[in-house]
């Protein structure tokens, strides 16, 4: 799988509050780009405490469920668009299904 954009990851765990993301976030990215997902039965069977929320979104418990990751997948182009990242709280906030509709 090709993943846009590590360079979301990336400002997210150098922020000093966020470092701690830095190990879970970079071995998520790597089993991602070795990925080949044509569905998201695939994807529990790799990430079980992921969730599928519908329109292609999946939901990923990073650092021991601390952060949440939010993608979207076209599994026919094998590509992972990175929605969102943050805490347990910030994601309380959000609204996945108002998350920008790209791919």
């Amino acid at each position: 799988m090709r993943v846009i954009a590590k360079k979301t990851l990336r400002e997210f765990f150098e922020q000093p509050i966020y470092r701690d993301s830095k190990i879970s976030l970079e071995a998520w990215h790597h089993e991602v780009l070795k990925a080949d997902w044509s569905n998201p039965n695939e994807i529990k069977i790799q990430y079980k405490s992921a969730s599928i929320v519908g329109h292609n979104k999946v939901v990923f418990n990073i650092c021991g469920n601390k952060y949440r990751l939010i993608v979207k997948i076209n599994y026919f182009a094998k590509i992972v668009y990175i929605k969102f990242i943050g805490t347990h709280k910030q994601y309380d906030k959000i609204n996945v299904d108002n998350l920008e509709e790209e791919s």
